[in-house]
């Protein structure tokens, strides 16, 4: 490692590399084309800049004259850019060298003439650097090297078209560096387009992600999402946390709502222009706002300082996006919880993409009233305040309270002051524990029917019918579940025998339906989730007809028999052979004689400008014409109408 790097280390307070900036630095791999997946927050910045000074420096401890960029750096978002250009900034403090940032959102002109000035290192957005590649306002000739960090949400976000710009803008001879969280299939494409032998490094466990974050999944009533997010923020008290959401709305949503409840909070969504971005930021760097609420694209590449909680007020929309929301906290060898509020509706998804994302989460429910005020309790005897002796400024008032009043009415006083600095904590409705299709029931063996929600099935038709055959009641039957082609009914084992000896040998409910005893929990109805009457049915299934099954068309269906021999239900097929078709072509068969009679003698032309006739309404085959006015009522036919004398 080149001395001014390990100085500006040291200075930085850098004891031991992490496990991505050991990787980078060994020996063999200076120069070399590398392919890096390391999550969020594993010190990726720094190991690029490690990875890359031998390459820019050669030989040397520092740069030199400043001109054409030797070095590009390319991010997804300009807050991840600034932020990459910060760090390089102190990286490469003793080298001397000269950075340049061109990012959306910043004045085009200054970055022209920075570039103009020269640059040894030059951060940017894909939009922005295509932009000034197509005026000539940047010079990539003498480029050494070119990373990509983030590379899979460059992708993501629609950018492959001026990455590939740029790198075929690059010279072929360069160092490419790849960081991306996860190396998907067309990353894999992009690195072997655009690298020569590129060395793959990963420094993410196979079975595990994010170890130093501890996974929460809340459970929540639906009418309690954001009441959890109020307890969830007064049980923790973070230095600071951020709030994510799907939406602007949802974002504006909560922002008003914390707001309301006390909390200092700022806002990060798509609509923010850059300079009220950079404000709100800062807000959270300097302690004025302890929480941020964001969207997932507009909190892309941000690094807040003490971090230590992750709120998901909705779901993410992807196992990548969790890792990425969460990997705003447990950095630095820091602790961080990542909190995702479930309500009832979003169980199953929650658990599916924890599955995906490998990784485990503790299912708890949401701080209630007393705990928080609990936790309150044990922070105020806690504070270090306690064991601060009194200032001489502070005798005087101290011995005056002691003499006007009791230490019972100092320590309620004390109390309330203390509470009254924060937000009440909500009331949150407690929710039942889920279980396991079965549990609660009792013991109970399943049964399978082959019918299903292709035909129609419904547990309001299948209930009565087994009910009726097995001689139980409705109280004996626990989960129906529905499924396309089959369906699977609980039985209480306390009537097992009797319902087997009531059945009977052939087992049916019904002509053509027979359970079959099954051994065990059905896989179908495990993987569905809890088990309740109905509860296969998909979102919005709605039985026609009372809920009975569709009618068949008999034993076979249409397309397994025979052309020609497809009766309607059980009806048999017509006997006897086809009635022989008329042989010849039609054109062969005597057509209609054309008509010989006197035709209309109408004028060609328009249709429509033919004359009015004259008289009115004439009559069709000796019909007697009506009178001009005919009287209203029963008056006889054919008799004029005479209107009253005066």
């Amino acid at each position: 490692m080149k001395q001014t790097l390990s100085a500006a280390l040291s200075a930085r307070g850098y004891t031991n590399l992490t496990a991505v900036q050991e990787a980078v630095t060994e020996p063999g791999l200076e120069g070399a084309d590398l392919l890096v997946s390391a999550q969020t927050g594993s010190g990726k910045t720094v190991s690029f800049g490690l990875a890359i000074a031998p390459t820019l420096l050669g030989e040397a401890e520092s740069f030199g004259y400043a001109g054409a960029p030797l070095a590009l750096v390319i991010a997804p978002t300009r807050e991840l850019a600034l932020q990459v250009r910060h760090e390089l900034t102190w990286l490469y403090k003793e080298t001397g060298a000269v950075l340049a940032s061109c990012v959306g959102g910043m004045d085009a002109r200054a970055e022209r003439r920075a570039l103009e000035r020269g640059a040894h290192i030059v951060v940017a957005t894909p939009g922005r650097l295509c932009d000034h590649l197509r005026r000539g306002a940047i010079d990539l000739s003498q480029l050494r090297a070119v990373v990509l960090d983030e590379a899979d949400e460059m992708l993501d976000l629609g950018f492959r078209d001026d990455l590939e710009t740029i790198l075929e803008a690059s010279p072929e001879s360069r160092q490419t560096l790849l960081f991306s969280a996860t190396v998907s299939p067309e990353i894999a494409r992009l690195a072997k387009r655009y690298q020569r032998d590129a060395q793959r490094i990963s420094t993410q466990s196979g079975t595990s992600q994010h170890t130093d974050i501890d996974y929460r999944a809340v459970m929540v009533a639906d009418h309690d999402e954001e009441n959890a997010i109020t307890n969830l923020l007064r049980f923790h008290e973070p230095p600071n946390a951020i709030v994510f959401a799907n939406t602007r709305a949802a974002v504006a949503r909560l922002v008003t709502r914390l707001t309301n409840r006390g909390f200092a909070v700022v806002s990060l969504s798509g609509e923010l222009t850059q300079s009220e971005r950079s404000h709100a930021l800062q807000a959270m760097r300097d302690g004025r706002a302890r929480i941020c609420v964001a969207t997932d694209v507009a909190a892309r590449g941000i690094d807040l300082p003490n971090l230590d909680l992750v709120i998901h007020a909705e779901l993410p929309q992807s196992e990548e996006a969790l890792l990425h929301r969460s990997g705003r906290t447990g950095r630095a060898g820091r602790k961080g919880i990542s909190a995702l509020i479930v309500p009832p509706r979003a169980r199953n998804r929650a658990e599916r993409m924890l599955r995906a994302a490998k990784v485990t989460a503790e299912w708890e429910p949401g701080p209630s009233a007393e705990a928080v005020l609990a936790r309150d309790e044990a922070r105020l005897l806690a504070d270090p305040v306690w064991a601060e002796p009194a200032a001489e400024t502070e005798t005087a008032t101290l011995a005056a309270l002691l003499a006007q009043r009791s230490p019972e009415q100092l320590a309620l006083a004390m109390m309330r002051l203390w509470r009254g600095q924060r937000s009440a904590p909500e009331e949150l409705e407690s929710i039942a524990p889920r279980v396991a299709p079965g549990a609660g029931f009792g013991p109970s063996r399943w049964f399978s029917i082959p019918i299903g929600r292709i035909s129609k099935a419904s547990p309001k038709w299948l209930m009565p019918k087994v009910c009726e055959a097995g001689g139980i009641t409705r109280n004996e039957i626990g989960a129906i579940r529905i499924f396309d082609d089959e369906s699977f009914v609980e039985v209480s084992a306390n009537v097992l025998d009797h319902f087997l000896e009531a059945l009977g040998p052939t087992g049916e409910i019904a002509p053509g339906l027979r359970l079959t005893l099954l051994e065990g929990v059905p896989e179908e109805v495990r993987n569905a989730g809890t088990g309740r009457p109905g509860a296969g049915r998909k979102p919005g299934f709605k039985p026609k007809f009372g809920g009975k099954p569709g009618k068949s068309f008999g034993g076979k269906s249409f397309g397994e028999k025979s052309y020609g021999d497809k009766p309607h239900g059980d009806k048999p097929a017509p006997k006897g052979p086809r009635k022989p078709r008329p042989e010849g072509d039609f054109s062969e068969r005597p057509t209609k004689p054309a008509y010989k009679g006197d035709r209309a003698d109408k004028p060609s032309g328009d249709k429509f400008a033919k004359p009015a006739r004259k008289g009115g309404w004439e009559p069709r085959d000796g019909a007697k014409p009506k009178a001009k006015y005919a009287p209203k009522g029963p008056a006889k036919a054919g008799k004029p109408y005479k209107g009253k004398k005066g």
